[in-house]
């Protein structure tokens, strides 16, 4: 393909045709616009559906206003973290530093919003003119006694999964200091699941259907005492390993907590996730409770996709996402209602996540790695897809040339996890390929 940059070729692969193996985990090359988000936004992400905590950006407004609210994660308790408290820096405090500004800043907002901890993130600026975040942290962790957390995630670090171990290295300063909870039987803890329109409370009432106890959740609908709790738990299931396979790693080092890896999307997914939980405990009753449980929500599920089915057989799909492991679990759903998945690709794959992808998808699938617009517009009107999957970056790409779009990041407000999910995707993917307002466009 002629606008595809000539040093991100091994980027991007075609099953069945392409010589090379797929190149992955590499910074983004200069000037190719790339999708990814900066470090900053990377942390910000992980660490903001903790409700109960102070969230204060130490950075220009920009920053602040970039992140605000952009998670559709619901809490059902406090919603202290849908506020965003920023320093503002201006030029004044880049000539004469930011500390002072932190300090008030701190010290003000936690003796109004009484928050359980607070997290303070590092910008790009503060990095650069070198302010002292983590002293600043520090004294004003003992003035007001709780656990102030600074997150260094200045944005031209890295990329965001260098954003995500940033999040990591700040739970990690809060995971394993309450030593006097004591765990229920068959304990867990979510990682990775964010609460995207409530879904983990339906996750929550499928494990306690079979018998699981769930500590915390890091991090939806979080909890600052939960996540000090969570060293008790007999295993950690990852959701998005993504962003939180640092800490399960963490974890299973320091206390010795062995972690899976699992999606909640789609029905063989989601029925996985529940056995694999069933068989690290060994109880036979609660795998049986998994098996009936998977089996009810089958026997109603599978009647109500038919109809979607009939309607989508045959159409075409396009998926880009964040993280490959969400985006094999997408092409598994989409087979189930008809569709075949024409090109794949995520922001933060590895090379496991893409042999899988390869042995999924059928020859001719088009298969990139931190992708652009212009390629990813070239890539869909080559295949001629019908239903583009991403978030609220590639949702224009898809308007703009006439195609169905289906939102499946952290932006919506619709549930898509478990069985009830799997309808939902069902519903809003039929809607937006049928929609009669694709008439009107030329494609």
């Amino acid at each position: 393909m002629e606008r595809i940059i000539k040093e991100r070729s091994t980027q991007v692969h075609t099953i069945g045709t392409s010589a090379h193996d797929l190149d992955c985990e590499k910074k983004s090359l200069a000037g190719s616009v790339s999708q990814r988000a900066c470090v900053f936004c990377g942390s910000r992400v992980v660490l903001y559906p903790i409700a109960d905590a102070l969230h204060l950006i130490h950075g220009p407004i920009g920053c602040a206003a970039y992140t605000w609210d952009i998670r559709g994660a619901l809490s059902s308790g406090p919603q202290l973290h849908r506020l965003s408290f920023s320093t503002d820096l201006r030029e004044r405090d880049v000539v004469f530093g930011g500390e002072p500004k932190l300090y008030t800043a701190l010290t003000e907002l936690i003796e109004a919003y009484k928050p359980k901890a607070a997290f303070v993130y590092s910008t790009c600026i503060v990095g650069v003119i070198g302010d002292d975040v983590e002293a600043v942290c520090r004294k004003v962790a003992a003035e007001q006694k709780i656990d102030v957390l600074p997150v260094m995630a200045e944005g031209f670090k890295g990329t965001k999964k260098d954003g995500y171990k940033a999040a990591c290295d700040a739970l990690s300063k809060l995971v394993g200091t309450d030593n006097n909870f004591q765990a229920p039987p068959f304990s867990i803890n979510i990682l990775g699941d964010f609460n995207l329109a409530g879904e983990l409370w339906m996750l929550k009432e499928y494990y306690e259907k079979i018998g699981v106890n769930i500590i915390t959740c890091l991090t939806g609908d979080g909890r600052i005492d939960e996540i000090r709790q969570a060293h008790k738990a007999s295993i950690n299931v990852v959701q998005c390993s993504g962003s939180m396979m640092h800490l399960a790693k963490e974890m299973e080092e320091k206390y010795d907590i062995p972690f899976i890896k699992v999606s909640y999307f789609g029905i063989e997914d989601m029925a996985d996730a529940l056995y694999e939980v069933a068989g690290f405990f060994k109880n036979e009753e609660m795998l049986q409770k998994a098996k009936e449980l998977v089996s009810e929500e089958i026997k109603t599920l599978l009647p109500a996709l038919e109809p979607f089915k009939e309607k989508l057989q045959g159409k075409k799909a396009a998926i880009y996402v964040g993280g490959a492991f969400k985006a094999i679990s997408l092409v598994k759903a989409l087979r189930l209602i008809g569709m075949k998945t024409v090109m794949v690709g995520s922001q933060t794959g590895n090379k496991d996540d893409y042999n899988l992808l390869q042995k999924l998808c059928d020859k001719e699938t088009i298969i990139v790695d931190d992708s652009n617009p212009n390629e990813l517009s070239e890539f869909v009107k080559e295949k001629g897809v019908d239903l583009f999957i991403g978030g609220v970056k590639e949702r224009p790409i898809a308007y703009k040339l006439g195609i169905g779009f289906c939102d499946h990041n952290h932006e919506r407000k619709e549930a898509l996890a478990g069985f009830e999910g799997m309808l939902n995707f069902a519903n809003e993917v039929y809607a937006s390929v049928t929609s009669p307002v694709w008439k009107f466009f030329k494609r």
